[in-house]
């Protein structure tokens, strides 16, 4: 990932995350908007054959390197907490087909 660097505000910055598509740029723009302090997320796909992925963000007070940070942690743990459901019916059934 890298932020353009022709941007000097630290509250408005494009990133350009590298080999990424839409599952998550869409997944952190859901996150990062849940955020009081951001303006805007949006992100592109600038060309279908080019493999990138470029988040803007916007905001008011914090800056958007913190903004994304916090994006990430959030998906970070809601993913942990997929898996772990995940992992833990598939356990279950796996013990019930056992039992019959």
């Amino acid at each position: 990932m890298e932020a353009r660097e022709d941007e000097q505000d630290d509250r408005t910055k494009t990133f350009i995350f590298k080999g990424e598509g839409h599952t998550l740029g869409n997944a952190l723009r859901t996150l990062i908007l849940k955020n009081p302090d951001v303006i805007f997320c949006g992100y592109t796909i600038p060309h279908p054959s080019e493999n990138k992925l470029h988040l803007r963000i916007e905001t008011k007070e914090m800056s958007a390197v913190d903004a994304l940070r916090e994006g990430l942690e959030q998906l970070q743990s809601l993913s942990d907490h997929v898996l772990e459901t995940f992992e833990t019916a598939v356990s279950d059934f796996k013990s019930k087909q056992m039992e019959v």
